[in-house]
């Protein structure tokens, strides 16, 4: 049946749907997302062959730079040879078009949707035929070996309507009326309060497609009175209403539709915790049946949920029945941000590595009715250091001596690489980028930098080696996970509670252990002894390094037996030794995997 709004067909939606690609035409999706690792960019930050950026690369700039899906076609080969598995873009439907009046120039990072079916033109090289430019980029990327991952954004639209103080007003318990809904220039029409009452708008005028333009879809309360609280607007983006089931019908329409047209392999949803629960469940559940129609049997969708594990385990999994879903399962993952909250403070050496350990101790109770084994669990999350949201990269520089924490970086991707999860690398650390002081700083238009694409840059090349290591060893992607007690002094052994710290864990599968050992102090070395699986490592066994980031690593080391020792284990238990372990000297900043194979 026909998806219907008070009886009548969605048309548009439809109409565009029937025009899309033979659905049999499209990419079969991947067997196993943790096979690959996701490279997060910005379309108008990343490249644009034609021109030069608008304004200076490194410099916080809030208007639209000049990159472009072309821009970004013409570097898979480099993208490839970094070892992107997967390229998640930043939105890039079509936003409000009005750029001289504020805020639609400040839309370039493309999460103010005007139209939730066209490409943005601003997006594309080929302004008469933006949707080939996608198509083109997409199909490239696909017999590059690379998927395709659409940012999309279900919470809110652009700045489509003003109220009567302007984009914003004050947060209200009821909803404003009138409102005055923008015509093509970005004018506040006083004649438009419905928006079901204005007749073939322009086509940058209001919102589309025709379904979304009623007044009901929308929540028109203002401004979100808080960080704390999920309804309102951000800012000038205006909230949408998606408990309202007949809006929640029309998105759902719109985004298979992307799937049939551009062969998309993923969704990243933006502000997933913002929607209706309901409808973020069935949003989830409706992509993942009509992708598995279409032979797309495991297309992805991951929500970024910033709260805690408790909240993330709502929208993931099997969950989500708890909250009463019944049998709607709902999207595959979500962002890593628990991770986050402690593991960039870790590798710097500001926080013990008891806060890494104490967060997976927690998640392993929060997801225990979800999974089999603790190693499924890596499918549910997207893990990363840094990202757009943020007011720094993870890469610091110090003014005095610029290079002196480059290795703390190239250590901190290559233990992102060897944890569990699907890693998310933000774009230009392969090439330094080190901006902060705030959003738009972490933001730059990596295509201005001096020899912005080098494949010989250290930190290009160390990401390769180290994603090299995660695909030539499953325990990596999909193994178990065991923080592992170290000791200095080979008698009492624990998890690193000192800042800085060293942080040990195992990845084990089936009879392969592989071992990460990290030193996240910046001036002294460690050497001590690190546990390891006894049943899997016999006495004198041989352990290779297989990855450093520094140079002059040993080539490997053997597995001993302790004498009596005192183990106090990660859930707080004491146990005694012996014990299997083996010996390892850590250099400030480096990270060592060892594996037996």
């Amino acid at each position: 049946m026909p998806t219907t709004i008070n009886g009548a067909e969605v048309s548009a939606v439809l109409d565009k749907a029937r025009q899309a690609i033979p659905l049999n035409d499209l990419t079969s999706s991947p067997a196993d997302w943790r096979d690959g690792w996701i490279y997060f960019l910005m379309v108008d930050r990343f490249n644009n062959p034609n021109a030069a950026p608008t304004s200076a690369f490194d410099q916080p700039f809030s208007g639209f730079q000049g990159g472009t899906i072309e821009g970004v076609r013409l570097k898979l080969a480099y993208l490839k040879s970094l070892g992107v598995g997967a390229i998640w873009l930043t939105p890039v439907l079509k936003n409000c078009q009005f750029l001289d009046g504020a805020p639609a120039a400040g839309t370039y990072h493309g999460y103010g949707i005007q139209d939730f079916l066209e490409i943005d033109p601003r997006f594309v090289s080929d302004k008469a035929n933006p949707d080939a430019e996608l198509r083109h980029f997409v199909d490239d990327a696909h017999a590059t070996g690379i998927y395709v991952i659409f940012d999309i954004v279900l919470n809110h639209t652009g700045d489509v309507f003003a109220y009567s103080s302007g984009s914003q007003a004050p947060f209200s318990n009821v909803p404003y009326d009138p409102i005055e809904w923008r015509d093509e220039q970005g004018k506040a029409r006083t004649d438009w309060p419905v928006a079901e009452a204005i007749v073939n708008p322009p086509v940058d005028a209001a919102v589309f497609p025709d379904e979304l333009r009623r007044n009901a879809f929308f929540r028109r309360q203002g401004c979100m009175p808080d960080s704390s609280n999920v309804v309102g607007d951000f800012y000038a983006l205006k909230q949408m209403l998606t408990a309202n089931a007949d809006l929640g019908n029309v998105l759902i329409r719109c985004f298979q539709y992307l799937i049939a047209a551009f062969d998309i392999d993923g969704f990243r949803i933006d502000t997933l915790k913002y929607l209706d629960h309901d409808f973020a469940l069935r949003f989830g559940n409706a992509i993942r049946e009509f992708a598995l129609s279409v032979g797309k049997k495991n297309f992805f969708t991951y929500g970024e949920i910033w709260g805690s594990e408790q909240q993330i385990s709502e929208y993931i999994g099997r969950n989500v029945s708890a909250a009463g879903a019944g049998d709607v399962v709902g999207v595959d993952a979500a962002l890593d941000y628990p991770l986050f909250y402690h593991l960039p403070g870790v590798l710097k050496g500001s926080a013990a590595p008891t806060e890494v350990v104490d967060m997976y101790h927690y998640r392993k109770m929060i997801e225990q009715d979800v999974v089999s084994s603790h190693g499924d669990a890596t499918r549910f999350f997207v893990t990363f250091l840094d990202n757009h949201d943020q007011d720094a990269r993870f890469r610091f520089v110090d003014p005095a001596q610029p290079n002196r924490f480059d290795a703390q970086t190239t250590m901190g991707v290559a233990c992102l690489l060897a944890l569990p999860g699907i890693p998310c690398i933000y774009y230009g650390t392969e090439q330094g980028l080190s901006g902060a002081g705030g959003n738009e700083h972490v933001r730059e238009a990596l295509w201005g930098k001096p020899q912005a694409f080098d494949t010989t840059n250290p930190f290009f090349a160390c990401i390769q080696r180290a994603g090299q290591v995660r695909n030539g060893h499953a325990a990596l992607r999909y193994g178990r996970f065991y923080f592992r007690p170290i000791s200095g002094d080979g008698s009492e052994f624990s998890i690193s509670p000192f800042s800085p710290g060293v942080l040990s864990f195992s990845r084990v599968l089936n009879d392969e252990e592989v071992v990460v050992v990290v030193n996240a102090n910046t001036q002294q070395g460690f050497e001590g002894l690190v546990i390891i699986d006894s049943s899997l490592n016999a006495q004198g066994a041989t352990l290779r390094v297989l990855f450093s980031n520094q140079d002059g690593a040993p080539a490997q080391v053997t597995a001993t037996t302790t004498g009596a020792t005192v183990i106090h284990e990660v859930d707080g238990s004491l146990s005694n030794g012996p014990a299997r372990v083996i010996g390892v000297s850590v250099r400030p900043m480096e990270i060592l995997i060892f594996g037996s194979r």
